[in-house]
């Protein structure tokens, strides 16, 4: 065999499974054909710095694009894939880029001399610019790609494609479209390929959330959500064992004021880094209805709201621009206030609505909050009360968030602030009485914000309405101790309906901003998830202590 041959065959013995999302071993097919093919395998992880290098100017530790909490999550996701590599033989390789992840995925193949790269698809623009850098790489390099389809039950291009090259802009449409996802491939094994030579490479540990550079975090809270598959299989289990639960699961019902245990599986962050497969999940819960009598139906039901993830992770395909207002063909135009003060007010948990407060803070805390809760400070922040741009609030989401999903953040935020699939502006969270419709007593207020814990639970959602003496009581006076009310809800959503309403008619007149089967969504009175968006504000309103 000359050299040449053997250099061949050399590189088509070895494949590199590049991890990015897809934090897992169960139902993992670049894992598993990686395995298949190839007599050695690289399990390859780089340390991306548009996510982890430190930004000093960031309102609170973490980089640019990602929190502390989010950040923490991954190192331990990384720290248990990497143990659950080596109980099968094999290990993480970790790496670090210096600026461009794909430039050190292309030294590797070249200098592994590999014959095969494996990866999850992933449709983020990032991603979808940073892979198409490799697999041109790849292919100037004779190096074989196989990119599957795991993070999302189905293909979002194949549904674009099966709905006439339009994404379908409902989620009925787009069940329709979808039909029934494939099943997760769930062989067992109990070996990997060894590894190859890795040459002079570096081969880092998953780092220490300290070594980072993010400056002291002792004051940083531990989220009590641990990253990593093994924690989101037995999260999965536990929440499955209680079949009655998750036959009659229905998505309006839920309480956004628990926190000691949460009203839903958390399983969010494990689906967003791919710590769990949504396929094998999906299937998961269709064992869990077979043996129930009966059973909720999309979209309110379990299942239904994978299919919600799988339904803007297609729209957000194939929409330009979907992250923005601007020349994005399905976002109404909406002349958004700009107000520094009242953003900073809102993001710091310092609005004076202590219901909004306190999701903030815990947002900030946790890097999570219950789906209703982040419903509220949407609203709150867009057509409710602030008048803000929805796209500021996407931005801390997407920060702060350990389940942050570029897709679903985005969507979300369309939807909540009614700038696409859900266009009834005049329905409005109310900052007071939809917490208290839950937690009368305020125990979320008075756990999040403990400067209000003696408040008595008649002020609890409206401190400034207290008497000076029951403020000076509780040891918390409205304007020195906690602020007074940025805003007076009852005035600022009469003006936001008002505008809403004039930015909806210049639409109009300057034709529809959406386009496709969407003709019904301004109509419907289901919120993302099947919610129904509670009725707007008839509360005691702010009124001024004299």
């Amino acid at each position: 065999m000359d050299a040449a041959t053997a250099a061949t065959a050399t590189a088509a013995a070895a494949a590199l499974v590049w991890f990015r999302k897809g934090l897992r071993v169960h139902d993992n097919p670049a894992l598993d054909a990686a395995r298949r093919s190839a007599a050695r395998v690289y399990p390859v992880f780089v340390l991306d710095p548009r996510y982890l290098r430190p930004d000093p100017a960031a309102p609170s530790p973490g980089s640019a694009h990602a929190g502390v909490a989010r950040v923490r999550f991954l190192l331990e996701s990384l720290l248990d894939l990497d143990a659950r590599l080596r109980c099968l033989g094999s290990r993480l390789l970790v790496l670090r880029a210096r600026d461009d992840v794909s430039d050190a995925v292309c030294a590797a193949l070249k200098d592994w001399n590999i014959g095969k790269l494996c990866f999850e698809s992933d449709t983020e623009p990032y991603a979808l610019a940073r892979d198409k850098r490799v697999t041109d790489f790849a292919a100037a390099s004779g190096i074989e790609v196989f990119s599957p389809v795991s993070h999302t039950l189905f293909d979002p291009a194949e549904i674009i494609e099966k709905n006439g090259g339009r994404p379908p802009l409902t989620y009925q449409s787009f069940v329709a479209t979808a039909g029934e996802p494939p099943k997760p491939v769930m062989e067992e094994y109990s070996v990997l390929p060894p590894i190859g030579d890795t040459g002079g490479y570096e081969l880092l540990p998953v780092p220490k959330l300290e070594e980072l550079g993010y400056g002291d975090l002792s004051q940083e809270y531990i989220p009590p959500f641990r990253g990593g598959e093994t924690e989101a299989l037995k999260r999965m289990r536990e929440s499955l064992q209680d079949k009655e639960w998750v036959a009659k699961f229905e998505k309006p019902k839920g309480d956004p004021s628990a926190f000691v245990k949460p009203a839903t599986t958390v399983l969010s962050p494990y689906l967003k880094f791919g710590c769990l497969s949504v396929r094998y999940f999906y299937h998961c819960i269709q064992d869990v209805y077979r043996s129930a009598k009966t059973h909720t139906k999309p979209p309110v039901s379990l299942a239904g709201q994978l299919l919600w993830r799988d339904f803007f992770y297609t729209v957000s395909l194939g929409t330009p621009n979907f992250d923005h207002m601007e020349g994005n063909p399905i976002c109404k135009q909406i002349p958004w206030r700009e107000s520094e003060e009242l953003f900073v007010a809102w993001r710091d948990g310092r609005t004076g609505y202590p219901w909004i407060d306190a999701i903030m803070i815990q947002l900030r805390k946790w890097g999570w909050m219950h789906h209703l809760a982040r419903h509220s400070v949407a609203c709150f922040l867009t057509r409710g009360d602030l008048y803000i741009h929805w796209e500021q609030g996407r931005d801390v989401f997407e920060r702060l968030l350990i389940d942050s999903d570029w897709a679903i953040n985005n969507g979300n935020w369309l939807w909540l602030s009614c700038s696409s699939f859900f266009y009834q502006y005049h329905r409005i969270y109310s900052p007071i009485s939809f917490g208290k419709k839950y937690d009368p007593n305020g125990d979320y207020i008075r756990h999040f914000i403990p400067v209000l814990k003696d408040m008595p639970k008649e002020y609890i959602y409206e401190p400034w309405t207290a008497p000076l003496s029951v403020q000076e009581k509780a040891r918390c006076i409205v304007g020195k101790d906690y602020p007074k009310p940025v805003v007076d809800h009852e005035a600022a959503s009469k003006g936001c309906r008002r505008r809403m309403g004039e930015a909806y008619a210049s639409n109009r007149l300057g034709g529809s901003t959406v386009k496709g089967n969407s003709s019904n969504s301004s109509r419907r009175k289901l919120c993302h998830g099947g919610q129904d968006v509670p009725d707007s504000s008839k509360s005691k309103q702010p009124r001024k202590r004299s």
